[in-house]
């Protein structure tokens, strides 16, 4: 009797431990998609979206492999072509039972593209003197014909203006930007020696195929971004007056407060009769960004001669459509932690004004933008 006890105790310890210590099956990862018969077709510099199904999911890593260098190390692939040609890309998903692989055909047409603006997607001009005037507003204006309007203007090639702080514009393209060796595009402005009016450029690109700027930011980190004078998460919000002043150089125009316990007053400047604050916009208007101290001084002393001299780098109407600092690196991208980025390229870009400076008889420093160069085209 205790020989039967024993052996059955032997037993049940041997399959509790046999339970226990043996591993769960693996099963290797399933991974479809639906090739054409030929490949892939898409144009250079246009995204290439590919979404596997995946069966079996646990533990996976997945790489893209093209030429032999990694791409991608997600299930799905998102990459932009910059030349035309046939390409083999190799896909491993690996598990701890093993790896699987699969080759696909991508064929990339030659295409033409527009080496500037296609599309306005919002305008919203701050109060200014050049505002309602580039483009011209009336009072029947909206949101949506003014963006006509700016659209129009870039398209044709005249320049419009983005007022005071925070004022901004959102573009578009009819192709990707990519991220090359070097610099990458200059937003165009009117920028000059000596007067600089720099605005912040924010980049994104088109994650959700939609073809609408609706997706993550990033803003273009130039030389002042970590300097202790600039403020980020500035917020500045303007008051419309209740009517134009008869005084032409009317000091206390339009009001300002901002999130720093600061308050002001945008001055009239009797050069501009046109209203400085936008008529298609409401009582008040609250703009957000990051705040860069303005470089300007007056230069002769008796506020006859105001200058404002560029910052070094990374940002727009800054320096001349024509000087080499002009030009934008997307590697100086930043996420809104101030983490570097690696983007393969963008497809939208807006534009704001840094700034909430006055010089003099000069008016105050606006941010313009009079179009859009692509350098890798």
């Amino acid at each position: 009797m205790n020989k039967i006890l024993i052996a059955l105790a032997t037993t049940l310890f041997l399959t509790g431990c046999s339970k226990d210590e043996t591993p769960s099956e693996v099963v290797l990862p399933e991974v479809t998609f639906d090739e054409p018969t030929n490949g892939f077709t898409i144009d250079k510099m246009q995204w290439f979206h590919l979404q596997p199904k995946l069966k079996n999911p646990d533990n996976v890593t997945y790489t893209w492999l093209l030429n032999g260098k990694i791409i991608a190390t997600t299930l799905d692939l998102m990459y932009v072509f910059a030349q035309a040609g046939t390409y083999k890309i190799d896909f491993r998903v690996k598990n701890n039972s093993g790896e699987i692989f699969k080759k696909i055909t991508v064929n990339v047409n030659e295409k033409t593209y527009l080496n500037g603006v296609k599309n306005v997607f919002e305008f919203f001009p701050a109060p200014g003197q050049f505002t309602n005037a580039l483009p011209e507003a009336t009072v029947k204006d909206t949101d949506e014909t003014m963006r006509k309007k700016a659209e129009t203007t870039l398209t044709t090639g005249s320049l419009v203006s983005l007022g005071g702080f925070g004022g901004y514009i959102v573009m578009g393209f009819d192709h990707t930007i990519i991220n090359k060796e070097g610099n990458d595009f200059i937003v165009l402005g009117n920028a000059f020696s000596n007067w600089a009016e720099p605005g912040i450029i924010m980049v994104s690109s088109d994650v959700n195929n939609n073809g609408k700027a609706d997706d993550e930011w990033y803003e273009i980190a130039g030389s002042e971004h970590n300097k202790p004078t600039t403020i980020k998460n500035y917020e500045l919000t303007y008051y419309q007056p209740k009517s134009e002043p008869e005084n032409p150089s009317e000091p206390n125009y339009i009001r300002w407060t901002d999130n720093q316990g600061q308050t002001g007053y945008i001055s009239k400047n009797a050069y501009h009769s046109n209203p400085f604050y936008p008529t298609w916009k409401g009582t008040s208007i609250t703009l957000k960004g990051t705040f860069l101290k303005a470089n300007l001084f007056d230069k002769s002393g008796t506020g006859t001669y105001w200058v404002n001299p560029a910052y070094d780098w990374g940002y727009a109407d800054n320096w001349s459509n024509t000087d080499e600092k002009a030009q934008i690196d997307i590697n100086w991208s930043v996420d809104k932690k101030g983490n570097p980025v690696k983007l393969q390229g963008i497809n939208f870009i807006k534009v704001y004004n840094s700034n909430r400076a006055e010089g003099g008889w000069l008016g105050e420093v606006s941010t313009e933008v009079s179009g859009f160069k692509d350098l890798n085209l």
